[in-house]
């Protein structure tokens, strides 16, 4: 196999801990997640939450980053070096595609926030009440000028990043981004459980109340676990690609999802008093973040220019997550069609701004976008990933591979449990969840 010089490889561990935490905390963590723990009970969903990241979601991440580490190639490269000549590839391709479809509505969301950065700065929130900040919210993402611009001004941000390869794009980038966005969490989160009435959503969100929980929401938080992460869709078979052998995979991985998970948790921390605070309904849906945190800025000393900050957080948070998202189908196109890296990238982002278009025109087709590829195709990759692994790959090459990096890991049986019955035995079961209640999550 002839080495690419455009696919790059990360300088570090801690560089694709990072990188890995970037691509796995974005809107996922601290827009959508708080979302539907306020849509589906509180607590007890988000118990269900962390028992899927870390029983269920952490199994499907080390085989995704095993596959990509032993193939160094990208998922259709890596399912065509494995089982060649089979069908098999089709989830290659599918993660490839899913990709693409999720990072051109992912950038529609993605530049609400960096337009919001924007209206904080200039006062637009100042002195209005909740459902006033709510009518705003309604009225900006509905301008179809502002939403276009900011879905190809944020697309354009990403490209530039990716233009840069693995290390001085990616990493780098990563490494700077992400302390700073724990740091701004952790303030909110203060200011938050201080406010008045602030109780009542700490309750809320700590105290489990299971009857609150339905079936619906238990399968909500597990495709969550999914979304966050970044599995299903060829992401962590891609990052994973360009790990070296002497990486410990298990900790990588393990340091990934607690990284990922610790965001959720804060952001939800500092939004779900916020909510009660000031009155409003936890079940606010997609505009969560933008009507809820003006609210708590208006409270703070100096809240524009800390909302300000805060919004640009946010973005760089999305564009973390989104360049992993498009670095999937260039990947492939620098691998299987030997484009040089600014041409993959072009493309790939390129068509998933056209594609992302109508999503950013209509609220109805970005849930559709987000039903196709952030539900079914994600799934599907997932299941796919884990009964490659356990029954065609094979489990004992999995430990190998894991043992390149951690020659002591001796936890195979269990591990081939989750990977080979466990982890489909669940995702099959959410699947046919999913198909009989579409727009779950």
């Amino acid at each position: 196999m002839t080495a690419n010089a455009d696919r790059g490889t990360w300088s570090s561990k801690m560089g694709f801990i990072l990188a890995g935490a970037g691509s796995a905390i974005g809107l996922g963590n601290i827009w959508r997640f708080p979302m539907i723990t306020g849509q589906y009970g509180g607590a007890a969903f988000v118990m269900v939450y962390l028992g899927s990241v870390f029983l269920l979601s952490l199994a499907v991440l080390i085989a995704e980053l095993s596959l990509g580490r032993a193939t160094q190639r990208n998922p259709v490269g890596m399912y065509n070096a494995l089982a060649p000549g089979t069908a098999w590839k089709l989830f290659g391709v599918l993660g490839v595609l899913t990709g693409w479809g999720i990072s051109s509505f992912y950038s529609v969301v993605a530049g609400w926030t960096f337009g919001y950065i924007f209206k904080t700065a200039a006062g637009a929130f100042n002195n209005l009440g909740p459902d006033e900040i709510a009518s705003a919210f309604t009225n900006f993402i509905s301008n179809p000028v502002a939403s276009i611009g900011l879905h190809a001004v944020f697309m354009c941000l990403t490209m530039l990043i990716l233009f840069g390869g693995v290390k001085e794009g990616i990493e780098r980038w990563s490494k700077i981004l992400m302390p700073l966005l724990f740091f701004i969490l952790i303030f909110l989160v203060v200011r938050s459980v201080t406010l008045d009435g602030a109780e009542k959503g700490l309750s809320f969100y700590l105290l489990p109340q299971w009857d609150h929980l339905s079936l619906r929401g238990v399968a909500a938080a597990i495709g969550q676990a999914f979304f966050s992460l970044s599995i299903g869709m060829g992401t962590m078979i891609t990052y994973g690609s360009y790990l070296s052998k002497k990486e410990n995979l298990i900790s990588s991985a393990r340091w990934v999802a607690v990284l990922d998970t610790s965001v959720a948790l804060l952001a939800g921390l500092a939004i779900m008093p916020a909510i009660f605070a000031f009155g409003l309904d936890p079940q606010i849906g997609a505009g969560l973040i933008f009507v809820v945190l003006p609210n708590v800025f208006n409270e703070i000393f100096l809240g524009n220019l800390f909302g300000t900050g805060f919004f640009i957080l946010l973005a760089i948070a999305a564009i973390t997550s989104l360049i992993s998202i498009v670095e999937v189908p260039a990947a492939y196109f620098i691998d299987e069609l030997k484009m040089s890296r600014k041409k993959a990238v072009t493309i790939s982002g390129g068509g998933a701004f056209l594609a992302g278009i109508p999503a950013a025109l209509n609220g109805n087709f970005l849930d559709w976008m987000n039903i196709i590829f952030g539900q079914y195709s994600l799934i599907i990759g997932s299941l796919g990933v884990s009964l490659f692994v356990g029954w065609k790959w094979g489990t004992a090459k999995v430990a190998a591979e894991l043992r390149a990096g951690n020659p002591n890991f001796k936890s195979d049986k269990t591990y081939a449990f989750f990977i080979r019955f466990f982890a489909p035995v669940c995702i099959t079961l959410l699947l046919i969840f999913v198909v009989a209640f579409p727009g779950l999550f």
